[in-house]
Formats: structure tokens, C-alpha cells, sequence
């Protein structure tokens, strides 16, 4: 059962005016996109690379994706500190980040090993396997693509409960319908036909629509960071979650 915190809010008009903005997730197939107008529900978009995505949706205000944007040299960054504080019993939806060095390796086996000696700690075979996207992730960005913000869906979704984070998962029957009314107390409704968009799995697609939106509240100026200010990665550019 959907409890009255998952639906109260105060949605924007359908359509309003606003700026354009888009939420992006990582998915099997290769990225997933929902963009909003308005705050509003405007379509959705799939493609193999980033950039060919971002080429797709356009000249938009914002382009929020859940993918950590930013290393540092030698530790651990402060935004998935604070966003595992913020989840509390579901801390564990957040992994560490490690320094640039980790992701510049060849296979897991070293990347590990560069873990152990920069952070004195291992690193996941389940982190390691994001390592090409973030690669691509951050190649954007520092390549000049600076609509892009970094943020954690589970963050969002939080925000959207008075910040209480959504105890099913998301992988699930029940998550998913939490986290979709969420998503409508919000004024995004998601269409049951999304087309080609609607192959990639739902979890997956939700995480992409609380992206986008974060990213409609970096445009208007209203979201928050973690941390606040946000840290400065090795290549001068911002590291933080937004929500």
C-alpha cells in the first residue's frame, strides 16, 4: 500500500513554462533518458553512447546523470559520504567512490589493488563494472559538456518523502509503484507506452525520470548539494550530488 507521503505534493502545471532539462541512467543497453518541460513529462530516449544521447535530446538547460562526476587523487569523496548518511538503513544503495587512479585501470584485479594502496580498502566487482560508463561519463564533462550534474536517484526519491527514503527496493513490484507515484505527486507522469525507450527495464527508467527531476531543480536554482559547496575534482570541475 502507497502511504499519503508518497503522493502529497505540489506539482508544477503540465506544460508550464520552465526550462527544458533531462535526466539520464545507465542501463543494459547503454543509457536511458526522460526530459522534462515544464517539470512536465516530454519524452524519452535511449541510445549505446552518452554522447550520441546527448547529441539526441538536444540544446537543454540541465542534463542530470546518475554516474559519480569527478575524482580526486588519493581518497575517497565527501558526496557519497553524505548521501549514505541522508539513506541511513539503506546506506548500502551508495558505493564509494576511489580516487581517478582506481578507474584507470586495465581489469579489475589492478584496480583493486590500486584501491587497497590509495584508500586502504578493496573495491566491489560491482562498482568496477561501471567503470566504462563513468569513463564516458566524465570524458563528457571534462570535454566541456558542463549541463551535466551528477546525481543519486535514491537521493531524490528521498527528497520527494520529507526525506525519508523509500524502504522497497527497486527492483520490485512495490518499490516501483512507490517510487512512480512519487514521481506523479511531482508532475511527471510516465506514459505506459514510452516506445523504444519502454524495453529498457523499469528501474531503470524511474532512476532516469528522478534524475530529470533533480536536473529541472538545478535549472531553477532550487536543488541542494552534497556536499555544499561541492568539492573540486583533479580536473577543477565541481564534485557533488545533487538532489
Amino acid at each position: 500500500m502507497v502511504s499519503r507521503r508518497d503522493a502529497v505534493s505540489t506539482p508544477p502545471a503540465a506544460g508550464g513554462a520552465g526550462p527544458a532539462v533531462v535526466g539520464v541512467d545507465a542501463c543494459r543497453s547503454g543509457w536511458v533518458a526522460v526530459t522534462l518541460r515544464g517539470g512536465a513529462f516530454a519524452g524519452a530516449e535511449t541510445a549505446g553512447g552518452l554522447s550520441d544521447l546527448l547529441a539526441r535530446v538536444g540544446d537543454v538547460a540541465v542534463v542530470a546523470v546518475d554516474m559519480p562526476l569527478g575524482m580526486l587523487k588519493s581518497r575517497r569523496r565527501r558526496a557519497e559520504e553524505l548521501a549514505a548518511e541522508r539513506l541511513g538503513a539503506h546506506r548500502s544503495r551508495v558505493f564509494p567512490v576511489p580516487p581517478r587512479e582506481v578507474w584507470e585501470q586495465p581489469d579489475y584485479d589492478a584496480a583493486n589493488a590500486c584501491c587497497r594502496r590509495l584508500t586502504g580498502a578493496g573495491l566491489s566487482r560491482q562498482s568496477w563494472g561501471l567503470a566504462a560508463k563513468l569513463r564516458e561519463a566524465n570524458a563528457c564533462r571534462d570535454g566541456g559538456d558542463h549541463r551535466l550534474h551528477e546525481v543519486h536517484p535514491e537521493v531524490s526519491f528521498a527528497a520527494m518523502r520529507d526525506d525519508v527514503p523509500v524502504a522497497w527496493s527497486k527492483k520490485g513490484w512495490n518499490g516501483q509503484a512507490v517510487r512512480r507515484r512519487l514521481l506523479e505527486g511531482q508532475g511527471i507522469v510516465l506514459p505506459d507506452d514510452l516506445g523504444p525507450a519502454g524495453r529498457v527495464p523499469s528501474d531503470d527508467v524511474l532512476d532516469a525520470a528522478a534524475a530529470a527531476w533533480s536536473a529541472h531543480r538545478i535549472a531553477l536554482g532550487t536543488a541542494v548539494s552534497l556536499p555544499a559547496p561541492p568539492e573540486v575534482s583533479d580536473t577543477g570541475l565541481p564534485i557533488a550530488i545533487w538532489y
